[in-house]
């Protein structure tokens, strides 16, 4: 501790003598006595000198205090003024009377250096979090002020411990569940110096439930309408949340984002907006930003996106952004957070597009907010959130570019209404610098990435003045350009210029068919200007590199060849390259290049938009090298490209017919999937009957044994009778055995029928599918495997008739057996007389259930007659399958041999593709790889390739 010795060297900010000496004894007292009284009460007044004398209590008392929390921990008032006075002696909130004093220095190092010595012993962390646990208010309380400071002060080596320490966050987190409000409320701030840029802690809170819990405390204080307590909540969300995907991810899958919506639900009357109030709806705004920002995973954000309008959210936003009294920076980070929400998500864009402001008559949120944009009386930090709300509904949703542009074109304007396209215009004209600036790039954004309407635009037609003719949009920006207006303006022209003629060469012909542009660029770029027109003549460098690199030659006068000519008689192509740099080096460049939204310290700081950042890397370099082509390198490259087009076009078609034909052999195996599945079933069927047959046979066995034993035992009159009783028993089960028989042969009678009409449509199919060379392979492959299977089929069908056939005769054998019974049973019968009406009764019953199952046997015979000529006609159609199947191999053969000669010529198409591409690499062309292309289409697309080069 010679270090904070040396810190009471000076003059004047030593303590005074009699202070130190009462701290000594103090600190001996608490050392030496026995009585916990004593100790007590020299800790109490160590406490009551720890804020005037911090140095001194610091230096003399820290170990012994601490060793007071080791040994007295079961009284509660000793270690609560032990805590106290730690806290005092490492926390910098100093009293005004300290403040006043020139100890300024001190004070930082003193927290610091104190909390260095506390935290050296790891065991005194873990110690201060088992005090936390104490239910006790004198204890927990001052444990927790204590523990906040240390993380104020030295934040990432207390995190550390506390990591490692045996459910160390667990123990903070049931600060949170805490009803008295003092220590909840300090449990949140100590949470948040914990969850401070340490993304391991913040997934341990968010896992112990700290989501739900702080919403429910939100909820609680009244949401926006609550205290200081709803500020901390959020702030500690915030920490949770920002540049944590896997808080993020489980924070939506925990269905958090719909508990958001009720904190936006702002009444009619927004007069008298309290600090508090706006101060929590703000950090509420940017909570939802967190979730949706632009740097998060694209995955992440748009699952948000999704959940937010599906909720409500994005509509109760909307709700606020069109309502009246609502506070300016409210409102513009409601602009800021609506902009986040739909960007790039074309569902929320769309529901964006149809929301109206309440006024008389209702006009589209879009207009209502260019309005702003373009009204210079507007703050600039509205006037950069409208631009950024533009410029987000913009990105990635060409059906909002095209019905921007729509309404500039001749067809589409209103006269009663304005527009959004008349605005835009407004304020590319205006007299307002930042005016035109905005409205450029928000044009330019209509036309991001989009050639159709890029060409549209050129239809757009001005009238300047009464008389005059009109003139087209194109040439408006050209003329204000040459009239050498502000910086800024020209800055936001030229963006839109580039952004328009890049990849659109039918608007590079527009622009040089007016002969004033290109010396005007050229006169420019030439000039040696200040240091503020540097950026002006870099964007004329590019706007003209832009011109040559997609011109198409259709203007004899400012073909490629000639403009490049011109570079090297008036500028020089080395002086051309440099001012193209310009750009790229400017330090506005570079800040715009960061992040998306625009965010500028100064009107005049707004140069560059963060999509026009992207324009200008991808260019800057193709255009340098296109400075630098000769003629000859231009034709070979145009060759190049169109022997690439006319090869793109040719796979193309062929990836046309291989989705098509992918399509065809999906639908047929889906149809093998499906009778394989029926054949399964039926399959499945007869595996049941057999087993159900088996267990007949069983009973019938049974049955036949104890019928026999019964006629044997019984000779007298009663026991004749109870054999005629069985007997007649017997005949009626066999009865209900030959009707199910008879149900059985009828369901095979179906299953045959089902098969003949599975081997019509297997047939029918083979035929329609004989005309596709590629797919018929596969076909009868599939056709020859249900053939066999159809075959095998047929034969276990006809061993089961045979099966049956032979249970009939088994049958037939047990009712002549019945009849010899009755025979040997008649001279019983005849000894008496009492019993001769019955026995003649029965007698006749058994003959004629005897005649109906002899014509039941009859009829079964029949059946397996039919039977066996459905046999005989699935047999002859196999035989015709075989047929067809012989006839498709050879048609295969024939098919392969045909591949073969294709392939060699593909290979030959495909060494003359790689060697221009060779030559095209050489002369510093990119050139991208096409997707591998199957052997088969291959040879088709060679022999087209070498058809068109035999033309």
């Amino acid at each position: 501790m010679n270090f904070l010795r040396g810190v009471m060297g000076g003059p004047s900010a030593g303590p005074q003598p009699s202070g130190a000496d009462t701290i000594q004894k103090l600190c001996d007292r608490v050392a030496s006595s026995t009585l916990l009284d004593d100790r007590r009460d020299a800790v109490r007044a160590l406490k009551s000198l720890s804020k005037k004398y911090r140095l001194e209590v610091g230096i003399q008392a820290m170990e012994h205090l601490i060793h007071v929390l080791q040994t007295d921990r079961s009284d509660s008032e000793i270690i609560g003024y032990a805590l106290d006075t730690l806290y005092n002696v490492i926390s910098n909130d100093l009293e005004e009377e300290e403040q006043e004093e020139n100890l300024a220095k001190q004070v930082d190092d003193l927290g610091s250096q104190f909390t260095e010595i506390f935290i050296k012993q790891q065991e005194n962390v873990t110690l201060l979090l088992t005090l936390v646990e104490e239910f006790d208010f004198h204890v927990r309380w001052p444990g927790v002020k204590l523990l906040t400071s240390l993380l104020k002060q030295q934040g990432p080596q207390v995190q550390q411990i506390i990591l490692v320490s045996p459910m160390g966050v667990s123990r903070l987190m049931d600060l949170l569940a805490d009803s008295r409000e003092v220590i909840r409320n300090d449990g949140v701030l100590l949470l948040q110096q914990l969850t401070k840029s340490n993304a391991a802690i913040q997934k341990i809170v968010a896992f112990e439930n700290a989501f739900e819990r702080l919403l429910d405390i939100i909820t609680e204080e009244g949401n926006s309408d609550g205290g200081i307590v709803v500020e901390d909540c959020l702030l500690l969300l915030q920490n949770l949340l920002k540049n944590n995907n896997s808080n993020q991810n489980f924070f939506k899958e925990g269905s958090y984002i719909q508990r958001m919506k009720p904190w936006f639900e702002v009444g009619d009357d927004n007069c008298g907006w309290s600090a508090q109030k706006v101060t929590n709806l703000h950090l509420m705004l940017q909570l939802v930003r967190v979730l949706v920002s632009p740097t998060n995973p694209p995955g992440a954000t748009s699952s948000c996106q999704k959940a937010m309008f599906h909720c409500g959210l994005l509509q109760q936003l909307c709700t606020i952004l069109m309502a009246t009294g609502v506070p300016a920076d409210i409102l513009t980070e409601t602009i800021n957070t609506v902009s986040e929400v739909i960007r790039g998500c074309q569902t929320n864009q769309d529901y964006f597009a149809s929301v109206n402001a309440p006024s008389n008559p209702p006009r589209p949120a879009i207009v209502v907010l260019l309005m702003s944009m373009v009204n210079e009386r507007q703050p600039f930090v509205l006037r950069c959130a409208v631009l950024y709300c533009f410029q987000c509904f913009l990105y990635k949703n060409q059906k909002g570019q095209g019905e921007i542009v729509s309404t500039l074109l001749p067809s589409t304007i209103d006269g009663n209404s304005v527009s959004a396209g008349q605005l835009l215009c407004g304020g590319l004209f205006s007299t307002d610098s930042l005016s035109n600036w905005c409205a450029a790039v928000a044009l330019a954004h209509a036309l991001q990435e989009n050639a159709t309407l890029k060409e549209q635009l050129l239809r757009v037609q001005l009238a300047t003045s009464i008389g005059n003719p009109p003139v087209s949009l194109l040439q408006q920006c050209t003329n204000i350009l040459s009239q050498g207006s502000k910086v800024q303006t020209r800055v936001g022209l030229l963006m839109l210029l580039c952004t328009w003629l890049s990849n659109c060469s039918i608007a590079v012909t527009h622009f040089l068919h007016n002969p004033a542009n290109v010396p005007f660029l050229t006169g420019q770029i030439a000039e040696n200007l200040g240091e503020e027109e540097q950026l002006v003549q870099g964007l004329c460098a590019l706007l003209l590199g832009i011109s040559i690199y997609y011109n198409d030659n259709s203007l004899e006068n400012y073909r490629k060849e000639k403009l490049k000519q011109l570079i090297e008689k008036r500028i020089g192509r080395e002086n051309f390259i440099e001012k193209l740099g310009f750009i790229s080096k400017h330090e506005l460049y570079s800040r715009a290049a960061q992040k998306p939204q625009p965010s500028f310290s100064s009107p005049d700081h707004m140069m560059f938009d963060h999509e026009f950042t992207k324009l200008v890397k991808e260019l800057e370099g193709v255009i340098s090298k296109a400075i630098y082509k000769s003629s000859e390198e231009d034709k070979k490259e145009e060759e190049v490209k169109k022997t690439l087009e006319q090869h793109d076009n040719i796979v193309t078609h062929y990836k046309k017919v291989i989705r098509e034909q992918d399509q065809e052999l999906e639908e047929l195996k889906q149809r093998i999937n499906t009778l394989t599945s029926q054949n399964e079933q039926l399959q499945a069927t007869v595996t049941q009957q057999v087993s159900q047959i088996q267990q007949h046979k069983d009973q019938y066995n049974l049955l036949k044994v104890q019928l026999g034993k019964d006629t044997q035992h019984h000779n007298s009159h009663s026991d004749t009778f109870q054999v005629n009783g069985i007997q007649t028993e017997e005949v009626s089960k066999l009865k209900e055995e030959l009707e199910e028989w008879k149900n059985k042969h009828e369901l095979l009678l179906g299953q045959l029928r089902e098969k003949d009409s599975v081997i019509e449509k297997l047939n029918s199919s083979q035929l329609e599918m004989g005309t596709t060379e590629q797919s018929s392979q596969t076909i009868k492959s599939a056709g020859l495997e249900h053939n066999s299977e159809l075959q095998k089929e047929l034969e276990m069908l006809r061993s089961q008739i045979q099966l049956q056939a032979a249970e009939i005769s088994k049958l037939q054998m047990e009712n002549q057996k019945l009849q010899v019974m009755n025979a040997t049973a008649d001279p019983v019968l005849g000894d008496s007389g009492a019993t001769a009406a019955t026995s003649s009764e029965l007698e006749a019953r058994l003959e004629q259930e005897i005649k109906e199952l002899k014509s039941e046997v009859k009829a079964l015979s029949e059946e397996k007659e039919s039977l066996k000529q459905h046999l005989d006609s699935s047999s002859s159609t196999v035989a015709i399958l075989q047929d067809e199947k012989s006839k498709l191999q050879r048609e295969v053969a024939e098919s392969k041999k045909e591949q073969d000669d294709l392939l060699v010529l593909l290979a030959d198409q495909d060494q003359k593709i790689s060697a221009l591409k060779i030559k095209l690499k050489d002369l510093g062309v990119p050139v991208e790889d096409e997707d591998d292309i199957e052997s088969g289409d291959q040879g088709d697309e060679d022999e087209d390739g070498d058809e068109d080069e035999q033309d």
